[in-house]
């Protein structure tokens, strides 16, 4: 028994690691329900302590594997010693990897544990649900590596304007279910996992929510590439910004140029004369430009991560109209821990530059704010890492928005897969919404999407580029983008209460 729950432990761990070869770049998504099926394989005919730790060691692979970009980060730029840092990261593994342990432990706690029946999936994809769901809002939430990520590019990704990500997740652990069944020879779970499958994706097969229209957008995507280490020198404010008006001079003649996450490394008080030439640049070419900026407002002495547009606003004008502070401005609302807020900054910021980072003091924006408006296209934006929020991106949507558009900077993970994984996210959210994605970054990647198509098309990584694209627009509004994760989270909350009146009618419950 020792022996055997020792190699149970080393299952979950293994799988849990393969996990990462199910999200970008590798994009296998079928090793997500093979990984997910071993943990179920391991969990059965176990105690809930036992299958607690399984789900422990499967999360510390699953996190370990797929989040290993930050570490890249935190060894670069953070000044901690080796050690150190890789304690923290074995700190942020474990907090992780607590939420599959909740949700094994909680399914065997309320469940019979000598069977992984139809009724132990109807409570465990519940469970397990709620635990995602916990992950991405508790401590100001991380639902990166979400398993509705992988299927961004299978064929279940028409699912996405329905169930969105977190209905996928649910889809993935049903997959999983299936198959495990179906390596047990237990065929009729697999047969019902699969004709709810087969039915459901007929179904979406035969509507879309989403069609063009006969309209396009002409979008130029700037990318900098400016060396992280340089991005915030003040030595280098003013050659950054030359060069961005340099790589944008010869592109005008757009609908719209978009600029990445503080393209703009001043700070937008001290720039008044760089942002009114360039506004009356876009607007002479009869055009509008969104950039990234940062804005250190002397008054209240709050600091915000922003995105401005100048020039047009609506395409009638004849003029830009800029101003500092005007309204058509977005405000970031979900700041990053330690990169953009530090919790307990007296404590923690005397302990290591990582702690002390430059503008790791930004202000928190409105969680409902307006779309930014661009020679007239509503654009819905989102900075970084919000784009991994669906209720904050969604929240922002309106029936009038033309584009999801969001700005990074991901040279703090180098040459990682976390930079993939990030335009993964941002190319689910534009699925679940049935908008047209434009992401622009520092060094990449930047490119934009079509949710229809599902086709992309990208700048190269690692290089100062400027590329255009004539981008569709869409017309009509998803299921998802109208009501959310309300209805899946009904539909799970039945099946969870239906499990526990079955088995508690069968005599099924533990004492």
């Amino acid at each position: 028994m020792f022996y055997a729950s020792h190699k149970h432990k080393m299952l979950a761990f293994i799988a849990g690691i393969l996990t990462v070869f199910s999200y970008a770049p590798f994009n296998l998504w079928f090793v997500a329900p093979f990984a997910v099926a071993t943990l179920f394989y391991v969990n059965q005919n176990v105690s809930a302590k036992s299958a607690a730790r399984n789900g422990f060691f499967f999360g510390l692979g699953w996190f370990g594997a797929g989040i290993s970009w930050v570490h890249v980060s935190i060894a670069q730029f953070g000044g901690l010693p080796l050690i150190a840092s890789l304690l923290l990261m074995l700190l942020l593994v474990s907090y992780l990897a607590a939420y599959p342990t909740l949700a094994c432990w909680l399914t065997h706690k309320l469940s019979r544990t000598n069977s992984l029946s139809i009724s132990y999936i109807a409570m465990f994809i519940p469970l397990f649900i709620l635990m995602e769901y916990l992950r991405g809002t508790l401590l100001t939430g991380f639902p990166w590596l979400s398993f509705g990520y992988t299927l961004t590019d299978s064929p279940f990704a028409k699912f996405a304007p329905w169930i969105g990500e977190m209905g996928l997740t649910a889809l993935v652990l049903l997959i999983a279910f299936a198959l495990f069944s179906l390596v047990k020879k237990s065929i009729k779970p697999s047969l019902v996992a699969s004709f709810i499958i087969a039915v459901a994706l007929i179904s979406v097969q035969l509507s879309n929510p989403v069609s063009y229209r006969d309209k396009t957008i002409d979008v130029v995507l700037v990318q900098g590439n400016i060396k992280q280490e340089l991005r915030f020198a003040p030595e280098n404010f003013w050659p950054t910004m030359a060069k961005y008006q340099d790589m944008t001079r010869p592109n005008w003649q757009a609908d719209l140029i978009v600029w990445p996450e503080a393209a703009i490394p001043e700070i937008e008080v001290l720039v008044d004369d760089y942002l009114a030439n360039l506004d009356k640049a876009a607007a002479f070419n009869n055009t509008a430009l969104i950039t990234g900026i940062l804005d250190y407002q002397l008054g209240t002495k709050t600091v915000y991560n922003n995105l401005i547009a100048v020039g047009k606003k609506n395409a009638e004008d004849t003029e830009g109209h800029y101003r500092y502070l005007h309204s058509n401005r977005y405000n970031k609302h979900q700041l990053l821990p330690i990169g953009e807020f530090v919790p307990f900054e007296e404590l923690l910021r005397p302990i290591a530059p990582l702690f002390n980072l430059d503008h790791s003091s930004f202000t928190r924006g409105e969680a409902k704010q307006a779309n930014l408006m661009a020679n007239g296209f509503n654009v819905l934006p989102a900075i970084c890492y919000e784009i991994a929020f669906t209720d904050l991106v969604r929240g922002n949507y309106t029936t009038d928005s033309d584009l999801l558009f969001t700005v990074s900077n991901d040279a703090w993970f180098g040459n990682s897969h976390g930079p993939h994984q990030h335009m993964q996210i941002a190319r689910m959210r534009a699925l679940e919404l049935g908008l047209p994605l434009v992401r622009v970054t520092n060094n990449g990647i930047s490119g934009v999407y079509d949710p229809i198509e599902q086709q992309g098309h990208y700048l190269p990584q690692f290089e100062a580029a400027v590329e255009r694209f004539q981008v569709p627009l869409l017309t009509g509004n998803t299921f998802f983008s109208q009501f959310g994760n309300r209805s899946l989270y009904l539909f799970l909350l039945v099946s969870l209460v239906i499990s526990l009146a079955v088995q508690y009618r069968s005599g099924l419950y533990r004492e």
